[in-house]
C-alpha cells in the first residue's frame, strides 16, 4: 500500500502532507514555494509509492467555489495531465487555515512562532489529509 499526499495549494507556497505507509496517520511534510512545486512533485514521486493526492478545494460557506479556485483550478488541470496514473481527489478546504492556527496555540506555540505561515500552510494540509482518510474509513463501514 502507498501513500497518499495532501496539497494545500497557494500562490506563493504550498503546504503538503503525507500519510504513512498503511494511510492510518497524516504528517506534515513540507512547505514549498508555489514556483518549486513541480520539482518537488517529481522528485518525491520517485522517491515514494503514492496511491492517491489530495488537493484543498477552496469552497464558500455556501460551497460555491471561491475565486482561489482560479489558481487551483489550472494546478489541477496541469496535474492530471502529468501525473494521470495518480488517483485526484478535492477535499474542502474550509477552516483548515484556522484549525491549523488553534493546533499551534494549543500546541503551546509562541506568538512569534504562530505568525510562520508556510507551517500553517503545512498544519493546513495535514488536517485536510486526516480529515480525507478518517472519512475514507467512515465511507468504508
Amino acid at each position: 500500500m502507498g501513500r497518499i499526499l495532501a496539497i494545500d495549494y497557494g500562490r506563493k507556497r504550498v503546504g503538503l502532507a503525507v500519510s504513512d505507509p498503511q494511510q492510518i496517520i497524516a504528517n506534515k511534510l513540507a512547505t514549498v514555494a508555489t514556483h518549486s512545486l513541480w520539482d518537488f512533485l517529481q522528485s518525491y514521486f520517485h522517491q515514494e509509492q503514492i496511491d492517491e493526492v489530495v488537493v484543498g478545494y477552496p469552497l464558500q460557506m455556501n460551497n460555491n467555489a471561491s475565486e482561489a479556485v482560479l489558481y487551483v483550478n489550472p494546478f489541477i488541470k496541469q496535474f492530471k495531465a502529468k501525473y494521470p496514473e495518480v488517483k485526484l481527489e478535492l477535499v474542502d478546504e474550509r477552516f483548515t487555515s484556522k484549525m491549523a492556527f488553534q493546533t499551534m496555540i494549543d500546541g503551546g506555540l509562541k506568538k512569534k512562532a504562530r505568525q510562520n505561515k508556510a507551517m500553517v500552510d503545512a498544519i493546513s494540509a495535514t488536517i485536510i489529509l486526516q480529515s480525507y482518510m478518517e472519512k475514507k474509513r467512515r465511507d468504508k463501514r
